[in-house]
């Protein structure tokens, strides 16, 4: 099953994050055609192997916790989302506010 989160982290996360880290892809024109097709379908494979929102419930607790931890230190160094997916995918860029409402809850859910 997918990562549960409230409604507003959901939302991120959906706009931000599942077209590569999750089941729920929206292919663009662009992963049709060739060479682009070829560097699409890669980075999502890749993307869907480190950590899927959509089979969250694979993940034991450490597990979890560990990709949650991860996720949020590629959000803070500016290495997620991928900076050549934002021209082309504006409404994946974080705002401050986003990174925030992120942040606190990957804090919830990482606390012993």
């Amino acid at each position: 099953s997918e990562i549960p989160a409230p409604p507003r982290v959901k939302n991120i996360l959906q706009r931000a994050c599942y077209d590569c880290h999750s089941n729920e892809t929206r292919w663009p024109w662009y992963s049709a055609i060739a060479p682009m097709s070829w560097l699409v379908i890669y980075d999502v494979d890749e993307a869907r192997e480190h950590m899927n929102f959509s089979t969250w419930n694979q993940y034991d607790d450490d597990e979890q916790r560990d990709h949650l931890e991860e996720a949020w230190e590629e959000v803070e160094d500016g290495n997620m989302p991928l900076w050549y997916y934002l021209p082309l995918h504006p409404d994946a860029r974080l705002a401050p506010e986003a990174r925030e409402t992120l942040h606190s809850w990957i804090r919830t859910q990482t606390e012993d």
